[in-house]
């Protein structure tokens, strides 16, 4: 009798949290088979609860992951070590990814993050672009860029479109990231690129690989991730080997030299 009670007791006590839990976390199947029947050790639905948490996990984070590069290039007023044809192929993977997510109609936790992505690599490319002496190119570069982001997102593009640009991802990220991991090889420096925003990208893409099969299924959005996995790897491995080379410290080195 007391057991029954306290199964009672406790699946009371977690009622008024009953909505939220099954709004965003577990299905009211895995809701019952944690706080009716304590089977806390199932493991199918163990697999959705992580697999949510990273998700909203990594989508909050993504709020924040590209803010200390764009703080640095601003601080900084230079966007030398960056590559604008590293950010576009970047920008082109997020945008297929989110595009291609919205007309699957996945569940916001397994793309959110593309959105915010997306927002802060724009403002990227633009900094680039300013910091170049370009500001006017930078300008046509957002209004070209959300112009064509409206017209994908619309009925008017086909499925096949969206499809196929989220194939392209792979090729994309790949070229991208070469673009960029090149442009660090020679400078001998990853110059205003930051630590920060690279390691928060290679464990958001690394922890995306579970979630993506565990909540769309899709082998191609996994796929995408373990490529992306890969190349932001090859970026994080640089910026630790190139880490007390800085471009000051290089200019140094080649008046020296002189």
């Amino acid at each position: 009798m007391s057991d029954g009670g306290g199964l009672d007791l406790g699946s009371s006590f977690m009622e008024p949290f009953k909505g939220l839990l099954v709004s965003y976390f577990m299905p009211e199947s895995c809701y019952d088979q944690f706080f009716l029947n304590w089977n806390l050790l199932d493991v199918p639905c163990l697999k959705i609860v992580i697999s949510k948490v990273l998700g909203i996990g990594i989508i909050l984070g993504s709020v924040m992951v590209k803010l200390p590069q764009i703080l640095k290039l601003m601080g900084a007023k230079s966007a030398e070590g960056l590559s604008f044809k590293s950010v576009l192929l970047e920008l082109l993977a997020i945008t297929g990814t989110m595009a291609y997510s919205i007309a699957n109609h996945f569940p916001f936790s397994a793309w959110g993050e593309a959105l915010f992505l997306m927002l802060q690599t724009v403002a990227i490319g633009f900094l680039v672009q300013h910091y170049g002496r370009r500001t006017g190119l930078g300008l046509l570069f957002l209004l070209l860029y959300f112009v064509l982001l409206v017209v994908l997102l619309s009925p008017v593009t086909p499925p096949s479109v969206v499809t196929y640009l989220q194939a392209s991802n792979m090729p994309a990220i790949i070229v991208g990231r070469l673009i960029q991991a090149a442009a660090n090889f020679h400078n001998g420096h990853t110059g205003q690129l930051s630590a920060v925003s690279v390691f928060l990208l290679f464990a958001g893409s690394l922890a995306r690989i579970f979630t993506s099969l565990q909540e769309t299924g899709d082998t191609l959005m996994a796929l995408t991730y373990v490529i992306s996995s890969g190349c932001n790897g090859v970026i994080a491995l640089q910026v630790l080997y190139y880490w007390n080379c800085t471009p000051e410290s290089k200019k140094k080195k080649k008046k020296k030299r002189e």
